[in-house]
């Protein structure tokens, strides 16, 4: 069934109102026809199974038929806080993070980030991911959209990791990988989580120790180094399979 997403004030008693690119994705590329089903998500963890009622040109007209109990979230919630790489991985990085169920992914820019955006690149690249985000919470049946931030420091970043219960930084130099499993083990569902990942080439050794004394917490992936755009996967798909039940 196909998903869309809602703001709460086009949600209704008995009726969702859908607009904006959805509207011509609906009419001219789904070609759906009223009574046809959908699932509509209102962006909280909410959902709501509908019947096309009516379809304009710039809106359609949903009746409610029940609202479900979204289950398709983390039972924490975890926060990416991304190493700006090169090209476009971010873009990668965003859509599988989303799908494997990160709740904000924040872009850092460290000592070897080779990407500098200036005000009116780093909007429009924000705008990207934001679309992205949401593309993949459709097809992955999240009710939430994840938030792309903007850019920002690493000191910034740490600030902000600061407030979350837990902060991991994956890092090469760290203990074995039974260290790891204590450490995942120690998380409680519904702690607030933050994982540090570098960009190409890793974090600065200075920096490594500088979040440690802010709190973080060094762990290990295993034996193999992995790429900017694996490691951050690989710590969620880990903490998803620990965490869920």
């Amino acid at each position: 069934m196909h998903r869309f997403f809602a703001e709460p004030s086009q949600i209704g008693e008995k009726e969702i109102r859908i607009t904006g690119p959805d509207v011509n994705h609906i009419r001219n590329v789904l070609r759906m026809r009223p009574g046809e089903e959908l699932l509509i998500a209102d962006g909280t963890g909410g959902e709501y199974r509908c019947l096309i009622s009516e379809i304009r040109e710039d809106e359609v007209r949903a009746e409610i038929c029940w609202k479900l109990a979204g289950n398709a979230e983390l039972p924490c919630e975890i926060t990416l806080f991304q190493g700006l790489p090169k090209g476009d991985k971010m873009d990668f990085i965003v859509q599988k993070c989303v799908e494997l169920g990160a709740a904000r992914i924040v872009p850092v820019s460290t000592r070897r980030t080779i990407v500098k955006l200036d005000a009116k690149k780093e909007e429009s690249r924000r705008k990207r991911w934001a679309g992205i985000s949401e593309s993949a919470a459709k097809q992955s049946g999240r009710g939430v959209i994840p938030e792309i931030t903007g850019v920002r420091s690493f000191r910034e970043a740490l600030e902000e990791a600061g407030k979350l219960d837990v902060c991991l930084i994956p890092y090469e130099r760290a203990e074995h990988m039974a260290h790891t499993r204590e450490v995942f083990g120690s998380i409680a569902p519904g702690s607030s989580i933050g994982i540090f990942i570098g960009p190409e080439g890793g974090f600065e050794e200075e920096e490594v120790e500088y979040a440690i004394k802010a709190g973080a917490k060094a762990i290990t992936l295993g034996r193999r180094i992995l790429r900017t755009e694996t490691a951050g996967m690989a710590v969620l798909a880990m903490l998803g399979y620990l965490l869920e039940e």
